[in-house]
């Protein structure tokens, strides 16, 4: 039915079917439309009992001793993998990372906020980066900065700090995940 070859995307790689005349091996194991084996056969043999079906005759093993080839719609079949695909790409969970932003001298207000607003992003299940950036000598004073984000971290009992604040130029950050629900 088709000539040409198509290319199936499958969990982030892609790979290229032969199909019917692309085929240049001399012996295939041949699956037919039913599903049943029909053993080991020369090309020819597979080629006329697509055929004879109507259908096409696609490669779908071929790193196998002899190549499997199965007798099929290929048209029905490249639509059912990207059925597939779509499927599994909409039962992905996608984690987005927000970020809080603190300053190494927060006032008591400035910081009950950000710790609400912080609260209701874990809440929703995203990772939250917390990070303060140091400016002129404030840098002298990196103790004081780790200090205000693990009160931070503390203050949030619906997160735990993934791993100790982390000093990458001027900023120091900690990434704060949800913990898990025991329910």
């Amino acid at each position: 039915m088709f000539g040409g070859a198509f290319i199936i995307a499958t969990a982030g790689k892609s790979k290229e079917l032969e199909i019917n005349g692309q085929i240049r091996d001399r012996e295939v194991r041949l699956i037919g439309a039913d599903g049943e084996q029909k053993g080991v056969v020369s090309i020819q043999v597979a080629m006329r009992a697509a055929e004879e079906a109507g259908l096409d005759l696609v490669k779908i093993a071929p790193q196998a001793t002899p190549p499997v080839c199965k007798v099929l719609d290929y048209g029905k079949y490249r639509f059912e993998q990207q059925k597939k695909e779509k499927e599994a790409k909409k039962n992905q969970k996608v984690v987005e990372v927000k970020e809080t932003r603190l300053s190494l001298n927060i006032d008591t207000n400035d910081f009950n906020t950000k710790l609400n607003q912080t609260a209701k992003f874990l809440a929703a299940g995203h990772k939250v980066k917390a990070s303060i950036r140091f400016r002129g000598r404030e840098m002298a004073h990196s103790a004081l900065g780790a200090d205000v984000l693990k009160r931070f971290a503390e203050a949030l009992p619906q997160a735990s700090m993934d791993k100790p604040p982390v000093l990458e130029g001027r900023t120091m950050s900690i990434l704060l995940i949800p913990k898990p629900n025991k329910d």
